[in-house]
Protein backbone atom coordinates (compact mmCIF):
# COMPACT_ATOMS: atom_id res chain seq x y z
CA UNK A 1 0.00 0.00 0.00
CA UNK A 2 1.57 3.01 -0.94
CA UNK A 3 2.94 5.48 1.95
CA UNK A 4 0.23 8.22 1.11
CA UNK A 5 -2.38 6.30 1.31
CA UNK A 6 -1.48 4.02 4.19
CA UNK A 7 -1.36 7.86 6.27
CA UNK A 8 -4.45 8.94 4.62
CA UNK A 9 -6.34 5.58 5.71
CA UNK A 10 -4.45 5.69 9.07
CA UNK A 11 -5.69 9.23 9.84
CA UNK A 12 -9.05 8.23 8.60
CA UNK A 13 -8.84 5.25 11.13
CA UNK A 14 -7.52 7.58 14.19
CA UNK A 15 -10.41 9.85 13.20
CA UNK A 16 -12.62 7.09 13.78
CA UNK A 17 -11.51 6.18 17.21
CA UNK A 18 -11.74 9.61 18.36
CA UNK A 19 -15.72 8.53 18.46
CA UNK A 20 -15.27 5.94 20.38
CA UNK A 21 -15.96 7.03 24.36
CA UNK A 22 -15.01 4.66 27.05
CA UNK A 23 -17.98 2.59 28.54
CA UNK A 24 -17.33 4.45 32.33
CA UNK A 25 -15.76 7.33 31.97
CA UNK A 26 -17.59 8.22 28.93
CA UNK A 27 -14.72 10.25 26.66
CA UNK A 28 -12.80 9.51 23.78
CA UNK A 29 -10.52 6.37 23.99
CA UNK A 30 -8.10 8.62 22.35
CA UNK A 31 -8.24 11.29 25.09
CA UNK A 32 -8.09 8.80 27.59
CA UNK A 33 -4.47 7.85 25.96
CA UNK A 34 -6.12 4.11 25.76
CA UNK A 35 -5.07 3.88 22.33
CA UNK A 36 -1.68 2.49 21.86
CA UNK A 37 -0.75 1.62 18.47
CA UNK A 38 -2.87 1.26 15.06
CA UNK A 39 -1.06 -1.02 12.52
CA UNK A 40 -2.11 -1.61 9.31
CA UNK A 41 -1.70 -4.14 6.41
CA UNK A 42 -2.43 -4.30 2.87
CA UNK A 43 -4.61 -7.16 1.60
CA UNK A 44 -5.78 -7.03 -2.19
CA UNK A 45 -6.63 -3.32 -2.42
CA UNK A 46 -8.11 -2.92 1.36
CA UNK A 47 -6.39 -3.28 4.71
CA UNK A 48 -6.25 -5.11 8.07
CA UNK A 49 -5.79 -3.03 10.67
CA UNK A 50 -4.91 -3.90 14.14
CA UNK A 51 -5.61 -1.47 17.20
CA UNK A 52 -3.38 -1.91 20.08
CA UNK A 53 -6.03 -0.49 23.34
CA UNK A 54 -4.72 0.05 26.67
CA UNK A 55 -7.45 -1.12 29.58
CA UNK A 56 -7.59 0.97 32.80
CA UNK A 57 -7.16 -2.08 34.76
CA UNK A 58 -6.68 -5.82 33.69
CA UNK A 59 -10.41 -7.08 35.58
CA UNK A 60 -12.15 -3.96 33.22
CA UNK A 61 -15.88 -4.97 33.60
CA UNK A 62 -16.73 -3.06 30.35
CA UNK A 63 -13.92 -4.34 27.94
CA UNK A 64 -16.33 -6.39 26.01
CA UNK A 65 -17.99 -3.05 25.08
CA UNK A 66 -15.06 -1.71 24.67
CA UNK A 67 -13.55 -4.51 21.71
CA UNK A 68 -17.22 -3.97 20.36
CA UNK A 69 -17.20 -0.12 20.19
CA UNK A 70 -14.12 0.15 18.51
CA UNK A 71 -14.27 -3.02 16.09
CA UNK A 72 -17.67 -1.30 14.49
CA UNK A 73 -15.94 1.92 14.20
CA UNK A 74 -13.19 1.32 12.38
CA UNK A 75 -14.75 -1.45 10.29
CA UNK A 76 -16.80 1.72 9.08
CA UNK A 77 -13.94 2.97 7.57
CA UNK A 78 -13.71 3.18 3.63
CA UNK A 79 -10.78 0.78 2.96
CA UNK A 80 -10.79 -1.25 5.59
CA UNK A 81 -11.25 -5.39 5.54
CA UNK A 82 -10.77 -6.68 8.84
CA UNK A 83 -10.17 -5.19 11.94
CA UNK A 84 -8.36 -7.16 14.99
CA UNK A 85 -8.15 -5.61 18.54
CA UNK A 86 -5.04 -6.02 20.93
CA UNK A 87 -5.90 -5.20 25.05
CA UNK A 88 -3.01 -4.08 26.88
CA UNK A 89 -2.93 -2.33 30.53
CA UNK A 90 -1.66 0.89 31.48
CA UNK A 91 1.04 1.38 33.35
CA UNK A 92 0.99 2.64 36.54
CA UNK A 93 2.59 6.04 35.21
CA UNK A 94 -0.25 5.99 32.44
CA UNK A 95 -2.71 5.69 35.31
CA UNK A 96 -1.32 8.49 37.26
CA UNK A 97 -1.56 10.45 34.08
CA UNK A 98 -5.12 9.71 33.27
CA UNK A 99 -6.03 10.60 36.83
CA UNK A 100 -4.52 14.08 37.28
CA UNK A 101 -6.54 14.74 33.65
CA UNK A 102 -9.87 13.43 35.00
CA UNK A 103 -9.43 15.52 38.00
CA UNK A 104 -8.52 18.60 35.89
CA UNK A 105 -5.05 18.80 36.14
CA UNK A 106 -4.86 17.91 40.34
CA UNK A 107 -3.42 14.78 41.64
CA UNK A 108 -5.50 14.47 45.10
CA UNK A 109 -8.94 13.77 45.44
CA UNK A 110 -11.70 16.67 45.71
CA UNK A 111 -15.29 17.17 45.52
CA UNK A 112 -15.93 19.24 42.53
CA UNK A 113 -19.16 19.80 43.67
CA UNK A 114 -17.97 21.92 46.08
CA UNK A 115 -15.87 24.52 44.25
CA UNK A 116 -17.70 27.76 43.47
CA UNK A 117 -17.73 27.39 40.33
CA UNK A 118 -19.59 24.34 39.95
CA UNK A 119 -22.90 24.50 37.92
CA UNK A 120 -23.66 21.11 38.79
CA UNK A 121 -27.38 21.27 40.34
CA UNK A 122 -26.71 19.22 44.02
CA UNK A 123 -30.32 17.94 44.81
CA UNK A 124 -30.55 16.36 48.24
CA UNK A 125 -33.80 14.20 49.12
CA UNK A 126 -34.90 14.18 52.38
CA UNK A 127 -37.64 12.72 54.70
CA UNK A 128 -38.67 12.66 58.12
CA UNK A 129 -39.27 8.59 58.24
CA UNK A 130 -38.53 5.81 56.22
CA UNK A 131 -41.54 4.00 53.97
CA UNK A 132 -42.34 6.83 51.90
CA UNK A 133 -40.66 6.19 48.79
CA UNK A 134 -38.43 8.57 48.80
CA UNK A 135 -35.22 6.09 47.25
CA UNK A 136 -38.32 4.98 44.57
CA UNK A 137 -38.70 8.67 43.70
CA UNK A 138 -34.88 9.69 43.74
CA UNK A 139 -34.43 6.81 41.13
CA UNK A 140 -37.02 7.50 38.56
CA UNK A 141 -36.22 11.82 38.82
CA UNK A 142 -32.58 10.43 38.08
CA UNK A 143 -33.35 8.25 35.15
CA UNK A 144 -36.14 11.16 34.12
CA UNK A 145 -33.70 13.53 34.16
CA UNK A 146 -31.00 11.23 32.03
CA UNK A 147 -33.58 10.76 29.58
CA UNK A 148 -34.05 14.66 29.42
CA UNK A 149 -30.42 14.67 27.63
CA UNK A 150 -28.83 15.91 30.93
CA UNK A 151 -25.75 13.92 32.57
CA UNK A 152 -26.52 12.50 36.22
CA UNK A 153 -25.41 10.59 38.91
CA UNK A 154 -26.39 9.15 42.34
CA UNK A 155 -24.84 8.80 45.62
CA UNK A 156 -26.92 6.71 47.72
CA UNK A 157 -25.84 8.17 50.73
CA UNK A 158 -28.72 5.87 52.60
CA UNK A 159 -25.76 4.23 54.16
CA UNK A 160 -27.93 1.82 56.53
CA UNK A 161 -30.78 1.22 54.41
CA UNK A 162 -29.30 1.54 50.86
CA UNK A 163 -31.70 0.63 47.92
CA UNK A 164 -30.67 2.51 44.66
CA UNK A 165 -28.57 -0.29 43.87
CA UNK A 166 -31.52 -2.84 43.49
CA UNK A 167 -33.92 0.18 41.75
CA UNK A 168 -31.47 0.95 38.83
CA UNK A 169 -30.57 -2.40 38.80
CA UNK A 170 -26.95 -2.08 39.28
CA UNK A 171 -25.29 -5.20 40.46
CA UNK A 172 -21.45 -4.48 40.21
CA UNK A 173 -18.62 -2.67 42.04
CA UNK A 174 -17.27 0.51 40.79
CA UNK A 175 -14.12 0.24 38.71
CA UNK A 176 -10.80 1.03 40.68
CA UNK A 177 -8.32 2.81 39.06
CA UNK A 178 -5.67 2.51 41.75
CA UNK A 179 -7.41 5.70 44.31
CA UNK A 180 -10.22 6.26 41.65
CA UNK A 181 -13.39 4.92 41.40
CA UNK A 182 -15.22 4.90 38.19
CA UNK A 183 -18.91 4.39 38.85
CA UNK A 184 -21.40 2.06 37.07
CA UNK A 185 -24.01 3.32 34.80
CA UNK A 186 -27.26 2.21 34.79
CA UNK A 187 -30.21 4.02 32.39
CA UNK A 188 -27.67 6.36 31.29
CA UNK A 189 -27.31 7.59 35.39
CA UNK A 190 -23.57 7.13 36.82
CA UNK A 191 -24.20 5.74 40.64
CA UNK A 192 -22.48 4.47 43.58
CA UNK A 193 -23.79 3.09 46.99
CA UNK A 194 -22.31 1.20 49.67
CA UNK A 195 -24.52 -1.75 48.90
CA UNK A 196 -22.08 -2.51 46.04
CA UNK A 197 -19.16 -3.26 48.43
CA UNK A 198 -21.12 -5.19 51.01
CA UNK A 199 -21.99 -8.73 50.93
CA UNK A 200 -25.58 -9.29 50.45
CA UNK A 201 -27.58 -9.84 54.05
CA UNK A 202 -24.62 -8.05 56.07
CA UNK A 203 -25.35 -5.23 57.67
CA UNK A 204 -23.47 -1.67 58.41
CA UNK A 205 -22.75 -1.08 61.76
CA UNK A 206 -20.99 2.53 61.67
CA UNK A 207 -21.12 5.62 63.33
CA UNK A 208 -20.92 9.08 62.93
CA UNK A 209 -16.91 9.99 61.71
CA UNK A 210 -16.83 6.61 59.33
CA UNK A 211 -20.31 7.70 57.38
CA UNK A 212 -18.54 10.77 57.14
CA UNK A 213 -15.81 9.85 55.83
CA UNK A 214 -17.53 7.68 53.35
CA UNK A 215 -19.55 9.80 52.10
CA UNK A 216 -16.61 11.98 51.47
CA UNK A 217 -15.16 9.44 49.87
CA UNK A 218 -18.19 8.81 47.72
CA UNK A 219 -17.79 12.52 46.34
CA UNK A 220 -14.26 13.07 46.15
CA UNK A 221 -12.80 9.60 44.77
CA UNK A 222 -15.53 8.66 42.13
CA UNK A 223 -14.81 10.25 38.94
CA UNK A 224 -18.08 12.08 38.08
CA UNK A 225 -16.91 13.76 35.29
CA UNK A 226 -19.33 16.68 34.47
CA UNK A 227 -22.42 16.61 35.85
CA UNK A 228 -25.82 18.74 35.04
CA UNK A 229 -27.71 16.95 38.21
CA UNK A 230 -26.32 15.09 41.06
CA UNK A 231 -28.91 13.36 43.31
CA UNK A 232 -28.38 11.95 47.14
CA UNK A 233 -30.78 9.50 48.50
CA UNK A 234 -30.55 10.32 52.39
CA UNK A 235 -31.13 8.56 55.05
CA UNK A 236 -34.51 9.52 57.25
CA UNK A 237 -34.33 12.24 59.44
CA UNK A 238 -31.95 14.86 60.40
CA UNK A 239 -29.04 13.07 61.54
CA UNK A 240 -24.80 12.89 60.53
CA UNK A 241 -25.50 12.03 56.72
CA UNK A 242 -28.02 15.46 56.90
CA UNK A 243 -25.30 17.26 58.85
CA UNK A 244 -22.43 16.18 56.62
CA UNK A 245 -23.87 16.52 53.06
CA UNK A 246 -24.48 20.51 54.37
CA UNK A 247 -20.42 20.73 55.22
CA UNK A 248 -19.24 18.73 52.22
CA UNK A 249 -21.81 20.09 49.52
CA UNK A 250 -22.83 23.43 51.07
CA UNK A 251 -24.35 24.49 47.60
CA UNK A 252 -26.65 21.55 47.81
CA UNK A 253 -30.69 22.40 47.78
CA UNK A 254 -33.03 20.11 49.45
CA UNK A 255 -35.71 17.61 48.15
CA UNK A 256 -38.57 17.11 50.54
CA UNK A 257 -40.47 13.80 50.24
CA UNK A 258 -43.60 13.03 52.47
CA UNK A 259 -46.59 10.88 52.24
CA UNK A 260 -50.39 12.74 52.28
CA UNK A 261 -50.45 11.15 56.20
CA UNK A 262 -50.45 13.86 59.32
CA UNK A 263 -47.80 11.90 60.87
CA UNK A 264 -45.57 11.65 58.15
CA UNK A 265 -45.97 15.23 57.36
CA UNK A 266 -45.22 16.46 60.70
CA UNK A 267 -41.99 14.81 60.38
CA UNK A 268 -41.46 15.64 56.96
CA UNK A 269 -41.19 19.75 58.40
CA UNK A 270 -38.50 18.85 60.65
CA UNK A 271 -36.39 16.82 57.67
CA UNK A 272 -36.93 20.21 55.72
CA UNK A 273 -36.27 22.37 58.70
CA UNK A 274 -32.86 21.69 58.77
CA UNK A 275 -32.02 24.02 56.08
CA UNK A 276 -32.73 26.83 58.49
CA UNK A 277 -29.34 25.75 60.34
CA UNK A 278 -27.35 24.75 57.54
CA UNK A 279 -28.08 27.24 55.44
CA UNK A 280 -29.22 25.43 52.19
CA UNK A 281 -32.25 25.87 49.88
CA UNK A 282 -35.46 23.62 50.07
CA UNK A 283 -36.69 23.09 46.29
CA UNK A 284 -39.96 22.16 47.16
CA UNK A 285 -41.90 19.09 48.37
CA UNK A 286 -42.62 15.34 46.92
CA UNK A 287 -45.92 14.00 48.01
CA UNK A 288 -45.76 10.66 47.02
CA UNK A 289 -48.89 7.80 48.05
CA UNK A 290 -51.21 10.29 47.09
CA UNK A 291 -54.39 8.34 46.05
CA UNK A 292 -54.87 4.74 44.61
CA UNK A 293 -56.86 4.97 41.64
CA UNK A 294 -60.44 2.80 41.69
CA UNK A 295 -61.58 0.67 38.46
CA UNK A 296 -64.11 3.57 38.38
CA UNK A 297 -61.73 6.79 37.91
CA UNK A 298 -62.10 7.86 41.28
CA UNK A 299 -59.71 8.34 44.01
CA UNK A 300 -59.07 6.24 47.30
CA UNK A 301 -57.04 8.36 49.39
CA UNK A 302 -55.53 5.73 51.77
CA UNK A 303 -53.36 7.68 53.74
CA UNK A 304 -55.49 11.10 54.29
CA UNK A 305 -54.73 14.00 51.80
CA UNK A 306 -53.03 17.68 51.99
CA UNK A 307 -49.81 16.46 53.85
CA UNK A 308 -47.77 17.87 50.73
CA UNK A 309 -49.13 20.94 50.85
CA UNK A 310 -49.13 21.48 54.45
CA UNK A 311 -45.28 20.94 54.69
CA UNK A 312 -45.03 23.23 51.72
CA UNK A 313 -46.79 25.83 52.99
CA UNK A 314 -45.46 25.41 56.81
CA UNK A 315 -41.56 25.15 55.51
CA UNK A 316 -42.19 28.25 53.48
CA UNK A 317 -43.14 30.34 56.38
CA UNK A 318 -40.28 28.92 58.50
CA UNK A 319 -37.72 29.49 56.31
CA UNK A 320 -39.09 32.76 54.52
CA UNK A 321 -38.93 31.78 50.95
CA UNK A 322 -41.29 29.92 48.79
CA UNK A 323 -41.25 26.05 48.82
CA UNK A 324 -43.80 24.90 46.64
CA UNK A 325 -45.50 21.23 46.25
CA UNK A 326 -43.33 19.95 43.10
CA UNK A 327 -45.85 17.06 42.35
CA UNK A 328 -47.72 14.43 43.84
CA UNK A 329 -47.35 10.63 43.28
CA UNK A 330 -50.33 8.16 43.26
CA UNK A 331 -50.02 4.94 44.39
CA UNK A 332 -48.96 2.63 41.57
CA UNK A 333 -48.37 -0.96 41.35
CA UNK A 334 -46.07 -0.46 38.62
CA UNK A 335 -43.83 1.89 40.10
CA UNK A 336 -43.22 -0.72 43.26
CA UNK A 337 -42.96 -3.72 40.61
CA UNK A 338 -40.18 -1.36 38.33
CA UNK A 339 -38.37 -0.40 41.48
CA UNK A 340 -37.82 -4.46 42.36
CA UNK A 341 -37.21 -5.37 38.89
CA UNK A 342 -34.03 -2.46 38.60
CA UNK A 343 -35.65 -0.29 35.64
CA UNK A 344 -37.68 2.74 37.09
CA UNK A 345 -40.82 2.87 36.43
CA UNK A 346 -40.45 6.40 33.93
CA UNK A 347 -38.77 3.45 31.59
CA UNK A 348 -40.54 0.32 32.43
CA UNK A 349 -44.15 2.32 32.43
CA UNK A 350 -44.01 5.49 30.68
CA UNK A 351 -47.77 6.09 30.54
CA UNK A 352 -48.61 5.02 34.47
CA UNK A 353 -49.56 7.85 36.44
CA UNK A 354 -46.21 7.45 38.63
CA UNK A 355 -44.45 7.50 35.72
CA UNK A 356 -46.40 10.52 34.34
CA UNK A 357 -46.00 12.83 37.48
CA UNK A 358 -42.41 12.15 38.14
CA UNK A 359 -41.83 13.30 34.81
CA UNK A 360 -43.59 16.28 35.49
CA UNK A 361 -41.61 16.44 38.90
CA UNK A 362 -38.00 16.16 37.04
CA UNK A 363 -39.13 18.52 34.31
CA UNK A 364 -39.64 21.30 36.93
CA UNK A 365 -36.20 20.03 38.45
CA UNK A 366 -34.72 20.27 35.02
CA UNK A 367 -36.01 23.93 34.16
CA UNK A 368 -34.48 25.15 37.60
CA UNK A 369 -31.56 28.42 37.28
CA UNK A 370 -28.60 27.86 39.59
CA UNK A 371 -28.31 30.44 41.59
CA UNK A 372 -29.53 32.08 45.11
CA UNK A 373 -33.70 31.97 44.30
CA UNK A 374 -35.00 30.47 47.60
CA UNK A 375 -31.71 29.83 49.40
CA UNK A 376 -31.10 31.26 53.27
CA UNK A 377 -28.12 33.52 53.17
CA UNK A 378 -27.89 33.43 56.28
CA UNK A 379 -27.79 37.54 56.58
CA UNK A 380 -29.16 39.31 59.62
CA UNK A 381 -31.19 42.64 58.83
CA UNK A 382 -30.25 44.92 61.30
CA UNK A 383 -32.29 48.32 61.58
CA UNK A 384 -30.63 51.64 60.73
CA UNK A 385 -31.26 55.16 61.95
CA UNK A 386 -30.92 58.39 59.77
Amino acid sequence: MPDARTAQLEDAVRAALATVLDPEIRRPVTELGMVRSVDLEERGGAAAVTVGVDLTVTTCPMRDTLVRDVTAAVRAVEGVADVQVELGVMTAEQRADLRTMLRGGVGEPEIPFAKPDSLTKVYAVASGKGGVGKSSVTANLAVALAQDGLSVGVVDADIYGFSIPRMLGVDRQPTRVDNMLLPPIAHGVKVVSIGMFVPPGQPVVWRGPMLHRALQQFLADVYWGDLDVLLLDLPPGTGDIAISVAQLLPGSEIVVVTTPQVAAAEVAERAGSVAMQTQQGVVGVVENMSWLTQPDGSRLELFGSGGGERVATNLSHAIGTDVPLLGQVPLDVTLREAGDGGTPVVLAAPGSPAAVALRDIAGGLSRRPRGLAGRSLGVTVVGSGS
